[in-house]
């Protein structure tokens, strides 16, 4: 059987990192994404889904998006039956993120973090002797 989900909208606010008794670390927060249109000049739609975020996942989250930054979300989907404080019998449905991703230009999510910025590592000073260059003049296609 599959439980696969793959999303990417924006969050529709600023996702608040919340610890369980035990002190496991999670993470709700919602992603606002665009329906297909249906008919031309329609109005756009969109759908609000409920994420959840637990332990690694869940800082990583609530520690480099906020409110509006795009966001890609894969996981599975989650739902749970309650009685309501009116005894009224109610479903929620939300979806559990295995990994999320960053969308978007910096500029566009506001991500001006170092950890991000910094240049990556030169390895100009490795050994090149033990390697040879293979020149291929021929033009022809392997296949």
């Amino acid at each position: 059987m599959i439980n696969t989900v793959a999303l990417m909208g924006r969050l529709t606010y600023d996702p608040e990192l919340r610890s369980t008794p035990s002190g496991v670390s999670f993470v709700r927060f919602q992603v606002a994404c665009d329906r297909n249109y249906q008919k031309s000049g329609a109005e756009r739609q969109a759908d609000f889904i409920d994420c959840v975020a637990w332990r690694q996942t869940a800082e990583f989250v609530s520690r480099y998006f906020h409110k509006g930054s795009m966001i890609a979300v894969e996981g599975s989907i989650q739902t749970q039956n309650y009685t309501d404080k009116s005894g009224n019998n109610r479903k929620s449905t939300e979806v559990v993120a295995n990994n999320v991703s960053f969308c978007g230009s910096k500029a566009e999510t506001g991500t001006a973090n170092n950890a991000f910025t910094q240049p990556a590592p030169s390895y100009a000073s490795a050994d090149n002797s033990d390697f040879e260059e293979i020149v291929d003049d021929d033009d022809d296609l392997p296949f």
